[in-house]
């Protein structure tokens, strides 16, 4: 059993990435105090691969690959991943125990020092913006068509100094989540509102990733889950994967759940943001959590196995991505998302 034993929690060597891991590795060790935890950092193709950008790699599981070989290997119990990295569907054997509590899921700007003070409205015509996010350059072109916008990639810290050091950019584009977890708020220049900017699939949620059969680990990370993060999460992966979206192309979402009423808006862009289709719907998540053991007490819904978070609830919300999807489908996106993936594949 997992008594006796170190749970051995695999992470990013990014200093980001250990800064979350420590934080789920602090959540369990106050709920489970007798046991002990180590942590296993490695690198992946993501971290690697430094001169192209993401969109353009092509490979889907760029920051989770050898994650996942050392938990199918056994290497480690459990990984801990930003959610918005995880693929809609996630290898056999592997579900997502654990979706902690959203950190905000907004994008932040964060400018040069020389326009400290500045908006994106405000600053010159022609000024460089640095984001690596197909899904922010489409939107914010079409918001700020007096910006420019390139490609910038690296860890939140090389970002960073690839702004102030150099003459480069005016300003980044980043999650304000990050920038929070690295104690680096008072870099967030302005916060882009969903009129501004939509997010990312599972931006600012963290994601525990485990066997899919290793029940003790399983029923371990469970305690860990936010159910209202999970219900948005559902609903923002399912709209996802309905539409076949990825890093590749433009699909952005917002997530609001008040008085039991879940509201998702879904959004795909075309490269420049010329062309765009978004729409918005609810639907109810209050459901009383019935005792759903036996054969089905496993359900993954869109990778996630959230066993304290009723499943109709859970259900409900996978079913309003998916036809707020199929709505945008009905409309053309299909074809917005087709010309946007060849587009960036040439």
């Amino acid at each position: 059993g997992v008594d006796g034993r170190a749970v051995r929690v695999g992470t990013r060597r990014s200093q980001l990435a250990r800064i979350q891991t420590d934080g789920v590795v602090m959540m369990l060790r106050e709920l489970y105090p007798d046991l002990r935890f180590e942590i296993v950092a490695m690198s992946t193709t993501g971290d690697k691969i430094l001169d192209t950008a993401l969109s353009k790699i092509g490979e889907k599981s760029l920051f989770t690959k050898e994650l996942e070989n050392a938990l199918e290997r056994n290497e480690v119990d459990l990984v801990v991943h930003s959610l918005k990295d995880l693929p809609t569907s996630l290898p056999p054997g592997f579900t997502i125990g654990a979706v902690c509590k959203r950190e905000n899921p907004l994008d932040a700007v964060v400018f040069h020092p020389k326009n400290c003070g500045k908006t994106l409205s405000l600053l010159p015509e022609k000024s460089v913006i640095g984001t690596s996010s197909l899904r922010r350059a489409a939107q914010l072109k079409k918001k700020f068509p007096h910006l420019e916008f390139r490609d910038i990639r690296g860890n939140l810290n090389t970002r960073l100094k690839k702004l102030d050091e150099k003459e480069d950019f005016s300003a980044i584009v980043l999650a304000a989540a990050g920038l929070k977890r690295m104690g680096w708020e008072n870099r967030i220049g302005q916060l882009l509102g969903p009129e501004d900017c939509l997010y990312a699939v599972g931006q600012g949620a963290l994601a525990v990733e485990v066997r899919a059969k290793d029940q003790e680990i399983l029923n371990m990370v469970s305690a860990l889950h936010d159910a209202d993060t999970v219900l948005c999460c559902i609903a923002e992966r399912a709209f996802m994967k309905r539409l076949e979206g990825g890093c590749s192309v433009p699909v952005a979402v917002n997530t609001l759940l008040k008085d039991g009423q879940l509201y998702l808006t879904g959004a795909v862009y075309s490269l420049d943001g010329s062309d765009s289709l978004k729409e918005t719907m609810q639907t109810s998540v209050t459901y009383p959590h019935q005792n759903e053991d036996g054969p089905n007490d496993d359900v993954q819904h869109v990778g996630i196995t959230a066993k304290n978070v009723p499943g109709q609830a859970q259900e409900a919300a996978e079913n309003l991505g998916v036809e707020l999807a199929s709505l945008l489908l009905s409309k053309g996106a299909k074809h917005i998302l087709s010309v946007a993936r060849q587009l960036n594949d040439a």
